[in-house]
């Protein structure tokens, strides 16, 4: 279930081709009036640990990219809606300078996919001589497009095009539409006449339906897997992305302007930034490494700072989240980095007095940086988010073990760097051991005294795009269904035991529950805050209050699903989720996102041949 690798040298796009697009987007923008909304779904039902948070605070960085992609194009009547900020959105009542946009864009991760079909569908009451061209993406449709495209007459509802890519693959999608679109067209109407001619099959990275007569999908071309931009410091500044933003609302339409600069960073005081991409590690529950095609992508210690100090300038913002696989994954670049970094200046203040961050490493790669933490220190670094998923290593191996993790612990501790290990249950292992450190209680115990600040338990649980993907539906191991109940796609955030083979399931449910409630409760506040183990003790304090907060949501939501697994009576799936669409590759051949079971589309040559305006088109874009 991982996604296919692209032929080795063919991965990345060449050095300069996203700067080039970006250029060319801007002349082209000047002779078209667009509008566009981009949507982040989301399902309020996911508020629990560990995130519940950072999801309000914190506007995300994938819409933010797109959007900053776009105004950097040069399309600067854009809005980005957070339905984390805007429960009651509805595209069908969105108007941007006035009239209905132009572009509809949605994106969605899996467990939010409720709300993404919900957006879809009301995007497609509006009429269809005014309808926006909908677009789809993120990490949901990363993995399962076909689930954007409808074959139900009662509910017709679909995105018109399925983005599997980055901000290079929507970019290039609107350089071919506005290349052939014509004045008084809408821009979905060009949209499916280069659908027709076959021009979409030249861009990696999208996937769209062929329509009958009542328009529904009867079967979907998939062009194939991205190339991926090799330099992020190609990448537009996230400053642009925050000026896109609409203001929380309790409305089902869209502000006259967006969200001031003055007020960003009272509703998003944590800053989201891509930092680097790719983990050396090929972890089988892991989609990171095929998603990146086995490359290390990363932005210069530069333009790192350079995003940090624009962002306290412009919007006050001085915490920062890296959204990085493994910051530590080469330990020479992340050297270049961070030296880098230490060493920026903010109108003659040192950098790290300006801005402080976290990220996400692993123990291996901290012990391997662990000479140069002063120098992490003094580039911001104020925590660590560490994958230590199990300290035995019975899970899975990543260079960890007991000694190791209690190592690493006390050497970020030293240096002021709170760690913030994040762990996986699995059906092996119990709830407490006597004399070893494998029971789940036994291992929070052990991180709490090496200085854990907060704590991240989930049950494994199946992941799209990962090897271990198939097996779990294959091997009886997912449910479809307890006591009656469904899961939904809100469950799929690894808080709930979704797929067991424990003969006994609910005991995980409530063991989770059980380590949350040892690490999060008033008697560890008051231990950090009167014997404190390390001079972390506000953070170590402050992240125990947060916790306690996020517990009382996560038992209230998930208590009643460890009754049902009490109760039994579990239906299992037998098959991995697939597209009843049958899909094909431009050629006819298999489809890079089809998983396996998927039926195949059979090639029949339908594109009508393009105008003569079109043909110049394609032959000046070759």
């Amino acid at each position: 279930m991982e996604l296919p690798f692209r032929d080795r040298g063919d991965e990345l796009l060449k050095p300069g081709e996203l700067l080039s697009l970006r250029r060319r987007l801007r002349n082209m923008a000047r002779e078209h009036d667009l509008t566009t909304v981009i949507a982040c779904a989301f399902d309020h039902r996911t508020r629990m640990l560990p995130f519940i948070h950072a999801d309000k605070r914190m506007a995300p960085a994938g819409v933010r990219a797109i959007g900053a992609a776009l105004f950097d194009a040069g399309f600067y009547k854009t809005r980005i809606v957070l339905q984390q900020w805007n429960k009651h959105f509805r595209p069908s009542h969105m108007r941007l300078d006035g009239r209905i946009p132009d572009i509809f864009m949605v994106s969605s991760m899996q467990i939010h996919w409720t709300r993404c079909k919900a957006l879809i569908r009301d995007a497609c009451r509006i009429d269809p001589a005014h309808r926006p061209l909908i677009i789809a993406g993120g990490p949901k449709i990363t993995y399962e497009p076909w689930d954007v495209f409808s074959t139900d007459p009662n509910d017709p509802s679909s995105a018109d095009v399925a983005v599997t890519g980055e901000e290079y693959v929507l970019l290039s999608l609107l350089e071919l539409l506005l290349s052939i679109h014509s004045k008084g067209d809408s821009l979905r109407t060009t949209f499916i006449r280069a659908r027709n001619s076959g021009m979409l099959d030249e861009i990696p990275g999208l996937v769209y339906a062929r329509n009958d007569q009542q328009g529904m999908a009867t079967e979907l071309v998939d062009t194939g897997i991205q190339r991926l931009v090799g330099d992020l410091d190609e990448l537009p500044h996230p400053a642009l992305g925050y000026q896109l933003l609409e203001p929380p609302s309790k409305t089902s339409t869209l502000s006259w302007q967006a969200l001031p600069a003055d007020r960003v960073r009272k509703h998003s005081p944590i800053g989201s930034l891509v930092l680097t991409f790719g983990c050396k590690f090929a972890c089988p529950y892991c989609p990171i490494p095929a998603y990146n095609q086995r490359q290390y992508r990363l932005k210069s210690g530069e333009r790192i700072a350079e995003e940090m100090c624009r962002l306290y300038s412009e919007y006050g913002i001085r915490h920062f989240f890296g959204a990085d696989d493994n910051f530590f994954n080469d330990k020479k670049r992340s050297i270049d980095i961070v030296e880098t970094m230490s060493r920026a200046e903010f109108h003659g203040v040192k950098l790290r007095s300006k801005a402080r961050w976290g990220t996400e490493a692993t123990i291996h790669d901290v012990l391997q940086m662990k000479d140069y933490l002063p120098v992490v220190r003094n580039a911001g670094m104020r925590a660590l988010w560490l994958g230590v998923e199990d300290m035995t290593a019975t899970l899975i191996k990543k260079g960890q073990s007991v000694d190791k993790t209690i190592e690493a612990f006390a050497l970020l501790k030293e240096h002021c760097i709170a760690p913030m290990p994040m762990m996986m249950h699995h059906d092996s292992q119990p709830l407490y051991t006597r004399h070893s450190p494998y029971g789940l209680l036994n291992q929070v115990s052990l991180l709490r005294k090496a200085g854990a600040c907060s704590m991240q338990i989930l049950m494994m649980s199946p992941a799209t795009g990962t090897k271990l993907y198939e097996e779990c539906f294959t091997s009886g191991l997912a449910f479809e269904s307890v006591g009656g109940r469904r899961v939904e796609p809100h469950m799929l955030d690894a808080n709930y035991v979704v797929a067991s083979k424990h003969e006994k399931p609910w005991i995980k449910q409530f063991n989770m529950m059980a380590a949350y409630l040892f690490f999060y409760n008033p008697l560890r506040v008051l231990v950090a805050l009167v014997r404190p183990n390390s001079r972390l003790y506000l953070a170590d304090a402050g992240e125990k209050l947060l916790g306690m907060w996020g517990l009382a949501h996560t038992i209230r939501r998930t208590f009643g699903w460890g009754l049902r697994l009490m109760r039994g009576n579990i239906k299992r799936k037998t098959s991995v989720p697939t597209s009843r669409i049958p899909m094909r590759d431009p050629d006819g051949g298999p489809a890079s996102h089809a998983p396996p079971g998927t039926p195949e589309g059979k090639y029949v040559q339908l594109h009508t041949s393009p105008p003569e305006r079109d043909r110049d088109s394609i032959t000046a874009l070759s």
